[in-house]
């Protein structure tokens, strides 16, 4: 007999597929459905699922497209035997910071969706503007620029904001958008982010923006709890600003609030039931926190082509290299993130320069030489405790945390006079780089969370209490070692899995927890009870080590110093 216990749909809406699958109370995936945008869709011209206009530095993707998805999983859920009367609650994720524009014929669209016929069919002129800008938009230079001088500098913006100015962030974007196109803009009912597009589309009427994913638009004062007046007045351009927060709306604090049932159309065509309630959808950043479930202190490094550290933390301490969110269910903690660009590519370039230096280029298995020199080799390249230490920056990308060009550096500090000095002397290359550029990264990674953990207790110093590792990079031992030798962590370093449905995932326990908490209960508290560590967790290096982790402490400050030494360096060369 098929089971009848309740299931909860969490939607991952990407740049390149939308997702959804279905949990039970015990967060076990039933069935799970995805639609690639490139692979499975008719009728766009796209690549990658987004379209450019390089002439304008332009990236954005056809809003049809995503109904078009949506129909498809919906079907495909259901041919897989999914009884959606069974589904109690429905969340999602979507790519931070695209921006949905609704018609004024918007709501009554939504409302009377006929069952007979698909939302493509119905909703494709429910927008009067066919098209979302996609995070890669680039288009945005001359708005960030007055965001970053509207409250006095970047680093005010990033106070208020959580963040400075990015071109991605959908208040630079609304700006652009009321100054390109006016007349569209005027006949602009609302306008969604993606996560609140997906809600909107089963409410039947367009929904509030979530309190984690409006940090991503630098429209929301996080400190005071509401839209920035100022800011909105920037935003707004040459449009009156109540115009512009009716196109906003309101929104809630509660990240589980019920925003109410799916409309009869989801009833009629695919058999939800009047008692599935709607959750509300949050951004994929912080969709990926609740996939874990990441506690207060945890910090959760990826380390793929790119490096993005995420975590959890009660500290309100923003700056214009990092970006803050509104937690996405628990009121009091924050979402800190760092985004870099340079992290799998340039432990790479050491790798291959190992390799090639030993004449083994190809071996089979490539990452052996570069491990045996990083655990070989001491801390900061210290022989002996009176050794000066080696620090480096290794980027073969342009950075944007610190904002540089190329390049590499080498360094050496003295930790008791603070002497620093730009030298290859004392540097074996390719050899000394293998441990070097591994704590380059994570040096920058404690440099710029210091102060958002605290003492675990029994006298240790502050640190997280975990460090969760994900991504390619998480495969390395070595790389763990010495990522938990610098940034501690109390309890170990864990490798995470659970595969690439992290945002699917993550919107479901959220509809999960929505529905079935008790009277207070947090996120953290209910899916915390239920998730099976076991399944995903594997511990895989030691964190805090004492001595060692206390060397890394003086080894930050000269990091600190050496990034600021070359930021001052390159922009003598532009002037000069």
């Amino acid at each position: 007999m098929a089971s009848q216990s309740p299931l909860y749909i969490g939607f991952d809406l990407s740049t390149q597929q939308l997702k959804g699958l279905a949990v039970n109370p015990d967060l076990k995936v039933e069935y799970i459905a995805k639609f690639d945008f490139d692979a499975d869709s008719t009728g766009f011209s796209i690549k990658k699922g987004v379209m450019t206009n390089e002439a304008e530095h332009e990236v954005f993707a056809p809003v049809a497209l995503w109904l078009q998805a949506m129909d498809t999983v919906l079907e495909s859920l259901r041919k897989q035997g999914l009884d959606f009367s069974r589904v109690k609650g429905i969340s999602g994720a979507g790519q931070q910071h695209g921006s949905v524009y609704w018609s004024t014929d918007a709501e009554q669209l939504l409302q009377h969706l006929d069952a007979k016929k698909s939302l493509e069919e119905q909703l494709s002129g429910a927008f009067s503007h066919p098209y979302s800008p996609n995070w890669q938009d680039a288009s945005t230079q001359q708005e960030c620029d007055e965001f970053d001088a509207v409250l006095g500098s970047p680093e005010q913006l990033a106070q208020a904001t959580g963040s400075k100015a990015h071109h991605r962030f959908t208040g630079p974007q609304i700006l652009r958008f009321t100054r390109k196109y006016p007349e569209i803009y005027e006949k602009t009912s609302r306008i969604s982010l993606v996560s609140s597009f997906i809600a909107s589309l089963f409410l039947g009427h367009i929904a509030p923006f979530d309190i984690s994913d409006v940090c991503g638009m630098n429209l929301w004062n996080i400190k005071q709890g509401a839209y920035d007046e100022k800011i909105l007045k920037l935003c707004s351009g040459k449009f009156d600003v109540e115009g512009l927060k009716t196109r906003l709306g309101s929104l809630y604090e509660d990240g589980g609030k019920h925003l109410g049932s799916v409309h009869q159309y989801y009833r009629e065509r695919y058999g939800f039931s009047a008692d599935c309630t709607v959750i509300p959808a949050t951004g994929d950043n912080p969709a990926t926190i609740l996939a874990l479930p990441l506690r207060p202190s945890d910090a959760m490094v990826s380390l793929g082509t790119s490096t993005t550290f995420l975590m959890s933390t009660p500290s309100y301490k923003p700056d214009p290299a990092t970006h803050f969110f509104n937690h996405p269910t628990t009121a009091g903690l924050y979402m800190f993130m760092l985004c870099y660009k340079n992290g799998g590519l340039a432990r790479e370039h050491v790798r291959d320069a190992i390799n090639d230096n030993l004449q083994d280029p190809h071996p089979a298995q490539p990452w052996t030489h570069f491990d045996e020199k990083a655990l070989s080799t001491s801390p900061m390249g210290q022989k002996s405790p009176t050794d000066l230490m080696k620090l480096g920056l290794f980027f073969p990308r342009p950075e944007i945390v610190p904002n540089l060009r190329a390049g590499q550096w080498r360094f050496t500090y003295n930790p008791t006079s603070g002497d620093l000095t730009e030298t290859t002397s004392g540097w074996t290359s390719p050899a000394d780089e293998a441990r070097a550029i591994i704590e380059s990264q994570m040096l920058s990674l404690r440099l710029r969370s210091r102060g958002l953990t605290h003492s675990p207790g029994d006298g240790l110093p502050a640190q997280p209490r975990r460090v969760y590792l994900v991504g390619g990079g998480s495969k390395n031992k070595a790389i763990a070692k010495i990522a938990g030798e610098i940034l501690g962590g109390v309890e170990g370093v864990f490798k995470l899995d659970i595969g690439d449905n992290a945002c699917a995932l993550g919107a479901a326990y959220k509809a999960v927890w929505g529905i079935e908490r008790a009277e207070g209960q947090t996120f953290e508290d209910l899916i915390g009870q239920r998730w099976k560590e076991e399944e995903f967790v594997e511990k895989i290096a030691d964190g805090y080590q004492e001595g060692v982790f206390e060397l890394y402490g003086k080894a930050v400050e000269g990091f600190e110093a050496m990034e600021k030494r070359v930021l001052e360096q390159v922009a003598a060369e532009k002037r000069g």
